[in-house]
């Protein structure tokens, strides 16, 4: 029997969860856990079904949970709010509720999309204003987890880029790489900015907050400075070694699609006072995200 805390991430197989998977073992004892899928080695856990989250936490008698498991497609949320209330408030209140039955300490990934994005730099004391229902049930869900679960940590984040180790995820490089390789242009706004994180740098933040006393609360993640989709786009085309004419400006919004903010940019001056892991440049994030990870895919 390990004497390790066991950490179990429900949303295990998406993108971020996979990195988070990598760097966990040395300090947990890791339970993964996911939707069921055939060859998936993990627990299967539907978190919109009490039972079934029950079930997961009794096999792993976690001490931390993070709470990755969501729907995160914004116009999708938008053309179906009842799912996405489902999912990303419901099923937060069953992992809340087993959380607060088995003592675990809980860790969950919000959005800056709890923001409006019409001005420049949000805070963590910032009152959230959400513009579309993906945004808003990320909001609520903010809420029920820090009224019932205090200690708990909200991690909110503008963008995450890097490659996913398998396909099927929402990882944004797999799917520009893919496009790129096939010779397919590919249309980011120029009106849009954000600060990304790497998943990796964001899976590390994650760990030592886990293990930081007292360090409960909302927390704000990203690069130092913030920058245009477009710009980024470009700057991953071209450290991919592909070509920038591929990557092409969209100017105005696109007609039907959920409203965004102009300028999610999330100051980080509160992880900065805690954490010893530096936040990371936009160049350092592209780096991260593409270094060592590009050959299985381009």
């Amino acid at each position: 029997m390990s004497d390790k805390p066991r950490l179990l991430i429900l949303g295990a197989r998406g993108f971020v969860g996979q990195h988070l998977a990598i760097q966990a073992p040395p300090a947990f004892q890791l339970f993964q856990a996911d939707l069921p899928a055939t060859g998936w080695p993990g627990l299967a856990v539907d978190i919109t079904s009490g039972a079934s989250v029950g079930a997961a936490f009794r096999e792993a008698s976690p001490h931390v949970v993070v709470l990755l498991a969501a729907t995160s497609d914004i116009d999708e949320c938008e053309a179906d709010p009842q799912r996405a209330e489902q999912i990303n408030v419901g099923g937060a209140a069953y992992v809340v509720e087993a959380c607060a039955r088995h003592g675990a300490k809980l860790i969950f990934t919000s959005s800056a999309a709890v923001f409006d994005g019409t001005r420049h730099g949000y805070r963590e004391s910032d009152d959230p204003n959400p513009l579309s229902v993906y945004g808003r049930t990320k909001a609520r869900a903010e809420q029920l987890v820090l009224r019932t679960l205090p200690t708990s940590i909200v991690i909110r984040l503008a963008l995450v880029v890097g490659f996913a180790q398998n396909h099927g995820t929402n990882a944004m490089l797999n799917k520009l790489a893919e496009k790129l390789r096939a010779g397919q242009s590919v249309t980011f706004p120029d009106f849009e900015y954000r600060n990304p994180i790497d998943a990796g740098t964001l899976a590390k933040f994650m760990l030592e907050l886990i293990k930081l006393p007292g360090s409960g609360g909302v927390y704000h993640l990203g690069a130092s400075e913030s920058i245009s989709r477009f710009e980024l786009g470009l700057r991953l085309a071209r450290r991919m070694g592909f070509s920038s004419g591929l990557i092409h400006s969209q100017t105005t919004p696109l007609p039907g699609r959920a409203p965004r903010g102009l300028d999610h940019f999330l100051l980080t001056e509160r992880v900065r006072t805690v954490c010893r892991t530096p936040v990371p440049s936009c160049n350092e994030v592209i780096e991260r995200a593409v270094n060592g990870t590009t050959q299985a895919y381009i």
